[in-house]
This record gives C-alpha cells, structure tokens and sequence, in this order.
C-alpha cells in the first residue's frame, strides 16, 4: 500500500523542519527557505500563512525579520503540523465520497474496507503523535531506526511490507 502525502504537506514539513535547524534566535526569509528546498517562493509563501495560522511559526517584518518557529522543534507535533497543512488520509466521511453511482455505498451497513482504513488511520495517527520536529533533525539513518521502533509487524519492522501492524506503547 502506498501512503501518499499531498504537497502541501511534504513541503510544509520540509519548511518547518529547515526553521528548527535554523540556529534559535536565527530567523528565515521566504526567499532563504524557498532557495533552500527549491520551493517557490509563491508556493513557500502559502505555506507560511498556513503554519502561521496554525500556530507553528511565528514571522516579524523588518531588516531582521523571516520567520520562526513558534515553539521549540521538541514541541512541535508533526501529526498536529500534517492536519493544518492537509488532513488525513481517512476522514469518517471518506465514504460519502466514494459511493459509486448510486447515492450511498452498497457496503455502508457493513463495510470491511471501511475498517482497514479506519486502523490504518489510527496506526498513522499514533506514530505521527509521537513524532516532533526535533526526532526529525537526526539524520536518515538514526529517523529510520527510531521511527521502526514505533511500529513493529510480525516480521519486523514495518517498512518490511509485512502486515499485520502492531503498535508500541
């Protein structure tokens, strides 16, 4: 199964992830983070105004201003930064949308795919619960061990491609 993450929610993370490697009292341009990440600035712009509302990043006008980070990056909830930036990969009315032809969906009493997407769901959510913008300031490798220790399946850790998904503590 392929997870897909929108755009918005790649780049914003990209973003947010160059702010918390920014020295604390540093501050960055749009146009130092679009150069950076090779965003546009328009794009990165966007992205900014949404991280601002949400509370993840604050900005000052000015010689000396750009943007920052609005808490530290060991306070930063990825999962809460991805559902400013985009939402979820199953909402409960996933399925209004996806009915076919008629009006609702012939397996709306009793749905089995429903309920994958519903654990999947709640598998993603947890590891993303667990997950601040500092674990991410390590590199792949150590992330990568981390991250597999969140979430483990019979055969190991997730990655594997094996099911079924077993959630840590």
């Amino acid at each position: 199964m392929t997870v897909k993450l929108s755009a918005q929610e790649e780049y914003g993370l990209r973003c947010l992830l160059r702010l918390a490697r920014e020295k604390e009292s540093g501050s960055l341009t749009i146009t130092e983070i679009s150069l950076a990440e090779g965003i546009s600035g328009h794009y990165v712009a966007k992205l900014m105004r949404i991280l601002r509302r949400g509370g993840f990043v604050k900005s000052a006008r000015g010689q000396a201003g750009g943007y920052t980070l609005s808490r530290r990056a060991d306070q930063i909830v990825v999962g809460e930064a991805l559902a400013a930036l985009g939402g979820r990969l199953y909402e409960p009315g996933f399925c209004e949308d996806h009915s076919g032809s008629v009006e609702l969906c012939t397996n709306s009493v009793d749905c089995s795919i429903r309920s994958l997407w519903r654990t999947v769901q709640q598998a993603v959510d947890q590891v993303l619960a667990k997950t601040t913008l500092r674990d991410l300031m390590s590199n792949e490798q150590e992330v990568s061990s981390w991250a597999g220790s969140l979430v483990k399946t019979s055969e190991g850790p997730a990655v594997s491609g094996g099911f079924p998904l077993r959630i840590l503590p």
